[in-house]
């Protein structure tokens, strides 16, 4: 932790008064968590093709305003609010990608989660394409689904994604390897009748 990063404890402080209903609490956690919710924002963004129409400012002020609305949040800490903060950022961005492809009438090929980090104009398909993949683990494994969430996008440690979903380190790991197989699987196309 640097000298600019709050303690956990600040955090964890002002989201448990958020969660009993103070909303000064979040006018006061904004401007605390902001640097890291636009790092995070600017991870994603770069995951994005050229040229796309959303900032990363903008990605954190969308999902700042979703998270508002979430009113009967039970935060247990800094790693669940980060977590639920990079959930959202992906649902925005697939949202956005979905309905470009409605304009284009586009398709998608199966990717490989590897694949997904290129910078490209393929990106709304790959970003669909993967969140068709993780839509499909969460019908299969909840769990698995959460950790690549967490870890994948949100950017969590093993530790941290551990701490959210109140398993052990080793189960982490476990789902993190399992999950990403069955992904690669799903987007290569390995999957499905051997398509």
């Amino acid at each position: 932790m640097n000298a600019t990063t709050p303690p956990d404890a600040d955090v964890n402080r002002l989201l448990q008064a958020w969660s009993d209903g103070d909303r000064t609490a979040l006018d006061k956690l904004a401007p605390i968590v902001y640097d890291e919710l636009r790092r995070l924002a600017a991870h994603y963004m770069q995951q994005e093709r050229s040229g796309h129409s959303l900032q990363a400012t903008a990605l954190v002020n969308e999902a700042y305003l979703r998270l508002v609305d979430y009113k009967r949040m039970r935060w247990e800490n800094r790693a669940h609010f980060f977590a639920v903060s990079a959930q959202l950022m992906r649902r925005i961005l697939v949202d956005h990608a979905r309905k470009r492809n409605l304009k284009r009438g586009a398709a998608y090929e199966k990717i490989a989660l590897e694949d997904t980090a290129i910078i490209g104009e393929g990106q709304d398909e790959t970003m669909v394409a993967l969140d068709d993949a993780m839509q499909a683990l969460a019908r299969m494994d909840v769990r698995k689904a959460q950790v690549v969430e967490l870890r994948f996008f949100g950017g969590l440690s093993v530790e941290e994604t551990a701490e959210v979903l109140k398993v052990s380190a080793i189960t982490v790991m476990r789902d993190w390897n399992t999950a990403r197989a069955w992904l690669y699987r799903e987007m290569s196309g390995a999957t499905e009748n051997g398509s």
